[in-house]
């Protein structure tokens, strides 16, 4: 047997014993580095727009694709919180088949993320342990019923305190993310690191820090560590605006990101033009490779 006859066995043998394919063994690593992620606004945007970039060679540019943005409203009759998607939201999930799946097919990661509304409903100001129990159980049956693979937290625009709401809490994050972590073991939950949330990770002996998958600078064009105790590989300091931070400082973000060891890269807006040389000024310095678009 000759030595790569040998080798391939020998990665067949592994792979059996631990429950893989032979063909899943014999497929080599098609990219290696830090995870990108795209945030997608739908309201102008084709989620299929993260599955267009490829880096040269093989491999997907985009590891996780953000649908941005469902929203945590106000029941003023019932008060309470309550998830709700605008329509175009609503199109992509109503489409999955044709919206989220390819992307899916792909490997890439489909995660929703939720933000404010101004209607004073946000994930800090949960009156009750049993309400923030209640939300999480919308974002999980949400998360069920369409397929995804996670939720993204954005608590911004809540606008604290209208229709009566209450002021941020020390309690309502934690037990939110608590509960969804609890009822979504597997699944990613990703923090947009701003907004009074973000700062209220601990409560009654219970730290949510390690119920999250990642952690990401909401600033784009800077550098700024996450203020969360995860792992390098799980936070993005780096984060840009695909046609509006500049192409050097794309490059050099992604550039400090693989020099200090951080495992994600945060982007957002990607467009339905072909971006490819913009997003190869930092492929190139993730992975060594251009992208490249396929429309």
């Amino acid at each position: 047997m000759s030595k790569l006859g040998r080798i391939t066995a020998l990665l067949a043998g592994v792979a059996l014993i631990a429950g893989m394919t032979t063909s899943q063994a014999n497929a080599l690593p098609e990219k290696t580095g830090p995870i990108s992620v795209a945030y997608i606004e739908v309201n102008n945007n084709s989620m299929l727009n993260v599955g267009k970039y490829a880096l040269q060679g093989g491999g997907n540019v985009f590891d996780v694709g953000v649908i941005f943005a469902a929203n945590i409203n106000y029941d003023t009759t019932k008060k309470a919180a309550y998830l709700s998607f605008n329509p175009n939201v609503q199109r992509v999930l109503d489409n999955v088949a044709t919206q989220v799946r390819p992307l899916q097919a792909k490997g890439i990661k489909v995660m929703l993320s939720i933000l404010g509304n101004h209607q004073g409903a946000g994930f800090a100001n949960f009156p009750t342990k049993a309400s923030a129990e209640a939300f999480a159980k919308q974002l999980s049956d949400a998360v069920t019923k369409y397929g995804l693979d996670g939720i993204d937290f954005d608590d911004e625009y809540a606008e604290y305190g209208r229709n009566g709401t209450g002021q941020p809490n020390a309690s309502s994050f934690v037990y939110l993310v608590s509960a969804l972590r609890a009822l979504q073991p597997n699944k990613l939950i990703s923090l947009y690191n701003i907004g009074p949330s973000a700062s209220r990770l601990s409560y009654g002996g219970v730290d949510i820090t390690s119920k999250f998958s990642y952690a990401w600078n909401p600033y784009y064009g800077t550098w700024g560590v996450p203020s969360i105790a995860l792992p390098k590989s799980r936070l993005s300091p780096a984060a840009v605006q695909i046609g509006a931070t500049s192409t050097s400082t794309a490059a050099s973000l992604a550039r400090r990101t693989v020099s200090e060891g951080y495992g994600v890269y945060l982007t957002y807006n990607l467009g339905a033009s072909d971006s490819h040389t913009y997003i190869s000024s930092f492929t190139k310095e993730l992975y060594g490779k251009e992208a490249v678009y396929t429309p």
